[in-house]
């Protein structure tokens, strides 16, 4: 199993969502993000789960991580919950995780399920943020400069730059890389 972590976040404080929603509009980043996680295992916080519209994403089996033993997911079908992240222990396919901010900060602080690749996009345009209900992930970004290696192409489209960070002494599978890239690049 790999593990993969995907985000955007806002240039200079690490912003992820305003009032529980993404702060931009960028159809070429949601268009990357359904590239990267088509036909994959998507595992999510409740809270990023119950922002999806209608509480799914299609073609995707959605893994939901809460510690709520009495949450059910819309989809019983194609979503899952899970409760303890030791739960992925024997997973055999690979996860991407697509947030929020403390589920990438609960896998990147536990060394078994550290990303073997984090898919790091930054929008650089402007949003409006101030005395605003606020989520970032500085945690996560600093445990990724300091863990993990940035590979040396970034790819810009649409105000937004996305590059690969790999993780410091250990083996990521290249192919699985390569493949990241291609998805990326929309070849």
């Amino acid at each position: 199993m790999s593990i993969i972590s995907i985000w955007c976040r806002h240039k200079d404080d690490n912003i992820i969502t305003v009032e529980n929603q993404i702060p931009w509009d960028v159809p070429s980043d949601l268009a990357r993000f359904r590239r990267l996680t088509m036909e994959k295992n998507i595992v999510v916080g409740r809270k990023t789960y119950e922002n999806f519209p209608n509480r799914t994403l299609p073609k995707r089996r959605i893994l939901v991580l809460t510690k709520n033993h009495h949450y059910e997911v819309s989809d019983r079908n194609n979503h899952d919950t899970v409760r303890n992240i030791r739960d992925f222990k024997d997973f055999e396919d690979n996860l991407y995780i697509a947030g929020g901010a403390s589920i990438y900060e609960l896998f990147l602080s536990k060394t078994r399920f550290m990303p073997d690749v984090i898919v790091d996009s930054v929008y650089l345009g402007n949003i409006e943020s101030e005395d605003r209900n606020v989520i970032d992930i500085s945690a996560s970004v600093k445990i990724m400069e300091e863990k993990y290696f940035k590979l040396l192409d970034t790819y810009l489209e649409d105000n937004v730059e996305t590059a690969i960070w790999i993780k410091k002494s250990d083996f990521v599978d290249q192919g699985l890389v390569r493949e990241i890239i291609s998805l990326i690049e929309n070849k």
